[in-house]
């Protein structure tokens, strides 16, 4: 089909008048996610060989999702090609040889067999001296473990064949299939790229008025793009909304380039980021996902789990995810133009029964078409993560299906005012008491329809601590129950270091006492 697809477009290029008869293959997108380029390389070809001329040749590069496709000579405002109606291309996209009907490029939907049953997990979220993320006690999991969750086998249809959902808050995964296999992510690769620059934000290595110049091999970059030129330079922020919203791999490689110094030590930092995450099954080889090498994979649950830490850790992230378009100024020895970002998430502008707060699509011809999207409803944030789908319209359609099961499904319950502490009494010490901390805060996510106002929960600690006493040593556990049934715990932590009493600590303490109790204190003097 794609092929005469393909064919149909070259006769229609040929049979534009002569003064007309050029494809401005830069400008040109044939289809959504052809983000290596493949697809324009084949419209090019077979209009050459047609008789059309190609600017560019077949390899020119090709625009980002949303960038408008351009017919015969481009004028002063070059890309103001006429929108089509999108049913059938990404959000923005400018429609090549005509306007499609409304069920232009419509994908008809295969039903699917049935897939894993869904999965639960109960995590703590970081206290203000704790650092990742804490799991609540259900059986000895390790960290970001699911515990299975009694969810029907056939609840959840999709067409993709790695499909996972998260809630967000918790880590629990509500539902999965074929979550571990590894695939070619595209790029959603990006997540890491984000997470990478944040980091380097938060650290103070960067800022987000800084400057960055864009270097001869980040303009070099094929694929989706924002078309940077060499020396141009452009705000991190900026560059933050070029990869966020048109997926830019130039930016991506900027950007890389600046805080890594060669993309090659930044994939090493993607790659150590990821590795601390826990995302086992992963091994980035590029900072955009435009490879096509077999060593550039992942997981929807790696992807689940880079994406619960970049919407997590930096929430403001949707402040950039949810823009749909917004233009970005070129400014060059050629001159200042304007340049479109037109957002390649078309969840956004999708009817839906919760917030769309993200995140990222991705897609080449051999990852097929991914997404890993995020939304919210009623405090509750799910990441629904689609690998592979067969085309765009089902990774959507299959993001959405997961996202309306997981909120016609999913409570949740926060402890947002966990028990107030007292100080821990520590024998033997310099000190005769040592204040606590909780190690996380508490959150259930419920997938039965239980009472979360029923929830109960109870302080256990320690009579005291034995000197030495060191900070973050256990001194006891909240725990959480719901009809009998223990949710989870969270652990309570000393707060100071409080070092054992030597001969001399015990003679001042006598002394001290000895002396308040005679009435001998030494008076504040005026």
């Amino acid at each position: 089909m794609k092929g005469i697809c393909t064919l149909i477009l070259a006769a229609l290029l040929v049979l534009q008048p002569a003064a007309a008869n050029v494809v401005w293959a830069r400008e040109v997108r044939l289809e959504m996610g052809d983000e290596d380029g493949s697809r324009m390389k084949a419209v090019a070809a077979a209009a050459e060989a047609a008789g059309a001329q190609v600017q560019g040749g077949p390899d020119a590069a090709v625009s980002a999702p949303g960038q408008a496709a351009a017919v015969g000579t481009p004028g002063p405002d070059a890309g103001d090609a006429i929108m089509a109606d999108t049913s059938g291309q990404e959000p923005g996209a400018a429609a090549m040889a005509g306007t499609p009907g409304p069920d232009a490029g419509d994908a008809i939907m295969a039903d699917t067999s049935g897939q894993e049953p869904g999965a639960a997990a109960m995590t703590g979220t970081p206290g203000p001296d704790a650092g990742d993320a804490v799991m609540a006690d259900t059986s000895g999991q390790e960290p970001g473990d699911a515990v299975m969750a009694a969810a029907p086998a056939a609840a959840v249809e999709v067409q993709a064949p790695s499909a996972l959902l998260m809630e967000a808050s918790t880590g629990q995964v509500i539902y999965e299939k074929d979550a571990d296999q590894k695939r070619s992510p595209a790029s959603i690769t990006k997540i890491m790229t984000l997470i990478l620059i944040f980091d380097a934000l938060e650290s103070g290595k960067i800022k987000m008025t800084d400057e960055v110049v864009t270097s001869a091999y980040a303009k070099s970059m094929g694929g989706s793009q924002v078309f940077l030129e060499e020396g141009e330079k452009q705000t991190v922020e900026t560059l933050i909304k070029c990869i966020i919203i048109a997926s830019g791999n130039d930016a991506s490689v900027t950007m890389a380039e600046y805080i890594g110094g060669t993309e090659q030590e930044f994939v090493r930092m993607m790659n150590e980021r990821a590795a601390g995450l826990g995302m086992t099954n992963t091994h980035f080889v590029d900072c955009c996902g435009l490879t096509d090498s077999p060593d550039h994979v992942t997981t929807a649950r790696d992807i689940a789990i880079m994406s619960r830490e970049l919407i997590n850790r930096y929430p403001q992230i949707h402040n950039y995810s949810t823009i749909w378009m917004e233009n970005i100024t070129h400014v060059t020895k050629q001159g200042t133009k304007e340049f479109g970002l037109s957002n390649t998430n078309k969840l956004l502008k999708m009817a839906t029964n919760f917030t769309v707060t993200g995140l990222k699509t991705g897609s080449t011809s051999l990852a097929k078409y991914c997404l890993s999207a995020t939304a919210e409803k009623d405090g509750v944030r799910l990441i629904a993560v689609v690998m592979a789908a067969p085309d765009f319209k089902a990774r959507f359609a299959d993001a959405q299906t997961m996202l309306n099961y997981g909120y016609a499904n999913c409570r949740l319950y926060e402890d947002k005012e966990m028990l107030p502490l007292p100080q821990m009494a520590v024998t033997g010490g310099v000190a005769d008491q040592v204040p606590l901390y909780y190690e996380g805060s508490f959150s259930y996510l419920s997938l039965s329809g239980e009472d979360l106002d029923q929830v109960e929960k109870n302080l256990v600690l320690e009579e005291s601590l034995p000197a030495p006493v060191t900070k973050g040593q256990a001194a006891g556990v909240i725990t959480y129950t719901l009809g009998g049934k223990k949710l989870g715990e969270v652990r309570v932590l000393a707060a100071a270091d409080v070092e054992e009493a030597g001969y001399m600590d015990y003679l001042k303490k006598l002394a001290g006492a000895w002396l308040g109790t005679a009435g001998w204190l030494p008076q504040a003097s005026d």
